[in-house]
């Protein structure tokens, strides 16, 4: 299937089109919707600047829009602008996003996909949080921590080339201080410096 992806540059969207990518699909662009600032519930902020860069080495187009709001409703607008942009430039016939317990995002985006008749794929829905972390590592996913803001994170993760034993201590930290380990939440934020793709 001809997809578009949904793409922040973070380690959720990047292995979402890994994963989707040996399920056979072909991903036909990525689309980046930029939040007007950090405080959007839907998309994520953090280094949105140097997606460009990801989408060259990964030889995959970029498309690009600006959300004028943080109002969720202004960003799922610019969202469907892009993705009817997509559709009459590349023929896509779904979207893949990185989404894996948030049913606010999923049932966000499902409802758009259906609006336009396309299909909506979520390759992580539902994945173990540790097995999934783990995963990325085995899976020779290089990325850093770029932001933090959650009890338990300090600034000393900040830049830091994840491991697996920053896994285990991320683990620990979130048990002991509530956090979700994919940080899903947006307790941190995530960016792909090098991977398969």
């Amino acid at each position: 299937m001809k997809l578009a992806s949904l793409f922040s540059g973070g380690k959720d969207s990047t292995y979402s089109i890994h994963l989707a990518k040996k399920q056979g699909h072909e991903i036909k662009c990525l689309l980046s919707v930029f939040p007007k600032s950090d405080e959007s519930h839907l998309l994520h902020h953090s280094n949105m600047h140097w997606t460009n860069l990801q989408s060259q080495s990964m030889q995959i187009p970029q498309l690009t829009i600006k959300s004028e709001s943080d109002e969720t409703a202004n960003e799922i607008d610019a969202l469907e602008k892009i993705l009817i942009q997509s559709m009459d430039k590349y023929q896509i016939e779904g979207l893949v996003h990185g989404g894996i317990h948030s049913q606010f995002q999923k049932e966000k985006f499902e409802n758009l996909c259906n609006k336009l008749n396309l299909k909506s794929i979520a390759p992580l829905w539902n994945c173990n949080p540790l097995e999934y972390m783990n995963e990325l590592i085995s899976s020779n996913f290089i990325f850093i921590i770029s932001s933090v803001s959650s009890d338990g994170l300090d600034d000393s993760w900040l830049g830091k080339i994840i491991t697996k034993n920053d896994i285990s201590a991320l683990y620990g930290l979130s048990q002991k201080f509530g956090f979700n380990l994919n940080f899903e939440g947006g307790e941190a934020e995530t960016f792909v410096i090098d991977c398969p793709i």
